[in-house]
């Protein structure tokens, strides 16, 4: 089964600006999407940090191998996780292990002669500094502070997840406009709908605005006049949508897109572009390879 996956590429003054989302097949994408704010159960905040806490057991898109509460504060160099060990009967700081790595958490206790793990991730939201990882006991809490690599991003959660990316993206789009660029038009019309459903903006296509504005649907103007002018008719409509804020669209695919030519990108920079592609790719890192390729490609193309 074929794997879409993702770039959002934009410009700003984090290290590592390039998200990459892997989504198989399309038909999970509005599962996941509709789950994003499922396992929030309460918010609180103070001047310097934002806690959210979370229950595991409902958090499906969370790659936590655990069915114990926590709670997680972001400040601003650190990030705070708190997990309750209550009748864990901790005899000592050895009984304790807590393995941190730049995008990895691993922790576990020893009771009872066995080895029992309560978080494990591959995908913390963002790099940590793993040297500078403290942890103590707080009463019936064990507490983890590690440092963030990149202070000035605000992390939603401890995890890359469908729920976080959602909070970490509001906060790098301020409104932005997204434009979905991909091959195939159908596909792009899906992403762009859902996204727009997940992050609370509008979605719109090029398609729908072409095909209400000639009166005929897009394969009879191709026959009619070629795929020349339609392309230059999708780049009159992105260079009037170029204007608008909190907005999804999706793009024509196929060679009459006017994302295919080269000249007809700079209405695009007015936003952020996703980059849809489709691969054979069988396992999440080969995807994550090509997305990396393509992102390349992107560029150059910039």
């Amino acid at each position: 089964m074929s794997t879409i996956t993702a770039s959002l590429c934009f410009l700003s003054g984090n290290k590592n600006p390039i998200k990459t989302l892997n989504i198989s097949p399309l038909n999970s994408i509005s599962n996941s999407v509709r789950s994003w704010s499922s396992h929030v159960i309460k918010t609180s905040s103070s001047s310097n940090s934002n806690r959210l806490s979370f229950n595991c057991k409902s958090a499906s898109t969370i790659p936590f191998v655990s069915s114990k509460n926590y709670e997680f504060s972001d400040g601003s160099s650190e990030v705070e996780l708190r997990l309750q060990l209550g009748a864990q009967d901790i005899q000592s700081y050895r009984d304790i292990s807590v393995d941190a790595n730049d995008n990895s958490l691993k922790i576990r206790i020893q009771r009872y002669g066995s080895l029992i793990t309560l978080i494990e991730t591959d995908h913390l939201f963002e790099k940590i500094k793993p040297a500078e990882t403290i942890w103590y006991i707080d009463d019936d809490q064990l507490v983890v502070n590690l440092k963030k690599q990149d202070p000035d991003l605000k992390w939603p959660d401890i995890v890359e997840s469908w729920d976080s990316l959602t909070v970490g993206s509001l906060q790098l789009l301020q409104g932005t406009a997204i434009f979905i660029v991909g091959d195939s038009t159908e596909i792009n019309e899906t992403v762009a709908r859902e996204i727009a459903v997940g992050i609370g903006y509008t979605p719109l296509t090029t398609k729908e605005l072409l095909e209400t504005y000639a009166k005929q649907t897009i394969d009879s103007w191709v026959l009619a006049e070629g795929s020349d002018s339609v392309a230059e008719a999708e780049s009159a409509i992105l260079e009037s949508l170029s204007s608008h804020v909190r907005a999804v669209v999706a793009t024509l695919g196929g060679p009459q897109g006017a994302a295919r030519r080269a000249d007809k990108w700079h209405h695009l920079y007015a936003g952020f572009t996703v980059w849809l592609s489709q691969t054979e790719a069988t396992d999440e890192d080969s995807a994550k390879e090509e997305a990396r390729r393509q992102g390349g490609i992107f560029k150059m193309l910039d």
